[in-house]
């Protein structure tokens, strides 16, 4: 049995890093990718450069970083007709972006994190820029993830605020009580507000998209700075996100769920 394991062990390294790469377009140094994936630097630079052998990521010696390779490049494109939906998204994106001024996004749920996966900017001159295509935050912690944990059966939401362990690494503001106050309000307002949680002055909303049997999958969110999301503008926002979250369900062959989900 070892061999399995130490097999699974391979492949979820490789992913973790893999992942880490996609979350910086301007590539990534060998220590920061040791970082932000938890493994050591020399196994780090080995699975770096044994994955750059296989075309799946690529090496600039110039400044010492990585990016992700044409090889994934090639093997995305033939998965896209099979997995890419941003099509059904990308049009109420750009009208939240154009009637609000903010920043807006589509993400989607990947396990237990979403990922971002479009961008639109708005026409407000200051911006944030916590969210970017290929980011991904755990469920609970930036608006969209919060959206789409609160629409979660219950179980599911029990199960994965007792193993995330959010505040170890979010701070105290994503303690298991604060999450679930959250939660409620989300459920209560139907969209979910982001108050400068993960980086100061820095908010989000988002709402929830559905798919086809009611299973919040995907959430569209705006971001921006403190000013704009004034609580008398709030409720405006939100109005936006929900009816464009239920444009986007829509076209993706379902309906927002019923109240008291």
């Amino acid at each position: 049995m070892a061999e399995p394991v130490r097999g699974a062990q391979l492949v979820s390294r490789v992913g973790r890093i893999l992942k880490a790469v996609g979350e910086h377009p301007g590539g990534l140094s060998t220590a920061a990718a040791a970082h932000a994936t938890g493994l050591t630097r020399p196994t780090t630079h080995r699975l770096l450069t044994s994955l750059a052998i296989e075309g799946f990521v690529d090496h600039d010696s110039a400044n010492g970083r990585w990016f992700l390779g044409p090889e994934l490049y090639l093997l995305g494109s033939l998965a896209a007709d099979r997995y890419d939906i941003t099509d059904a998204a990308r049009e109420s994106v750009r009208l939240l972006a154009r009637e609000t001024g903010e920043s807006a996004f589509f993400s989607a749920r990947r396990g237990s994190e979403t990922v971002c996966l479009l961008r639109e900017e708005g026409s407000f001159p200051v911006r944030s820029f916590v969210l970017r295509e290929g980011v991904r935050f755990p469920l609970g912690v930036a608006s969209a993830g919060l959206a789409i944990l609160a629409y979660l059966p219950e179980e599911e939401v029990e199960r994965h605020l007792a193993s995330a362990a959010l505040e170890r690494q979010w701070g105290p503001q994503h303690a298991t009580d604060a999450l679930r106050a959250r939660i409620a309000e989300t459920r209560e307002t139907g969209y979910a507000v982001n108050p400068a949680l993960i980086l100061e002055g820095s908010w989000g909303m988002g709402a929830a998209v559905f798919d086809a049997v009611g299973r919040p999958q995907w959430a569209l969110s705006l971001t921006g700075i403190e000013p704009r999301f004034r609580p008398e503008r709030r409720p405006e926002l939100g109005r936006l996100l929900l009816e464009q979250a239920h444009e986007v369900s829509k076209r993706l062959g379902a309906g927002r769920p019923g109240a008291g989900r």
